[in-house]
């Protein structure tokens, strides 16, 4: 079971502009899905290899949504 982790971020408004003419254009993502494809392509790359973060990063490029 996977556990989830709520986090709180501030962002540019010009970043949540594109973020969402994003999110407008492709319904098949959210804005967790992005935030956590983000996240863990970035500690993917910066994070010493953790295994973890590339696992994450993976599922939540292939997710399929219902």
């Amino acid at each position: 079971m996977k556990t989830m982790v709520s986090v709180l971020a501030e962002i540019p408004e010009e970043l949540h502009d594109t973020l969402q003419i994003y999110l407008d254009n492709h319904p098949d993502w959210d804005q967790n899905r992005i935030f956590t494809a983000a996240l863990s392509l970035f500690l993917l790359q910066n994070g010493g290899g953790d295994r973890r973060a590339a696992r994450t990063y993976l599922n939540t490029l292939f997710q399929k949504t219902s």
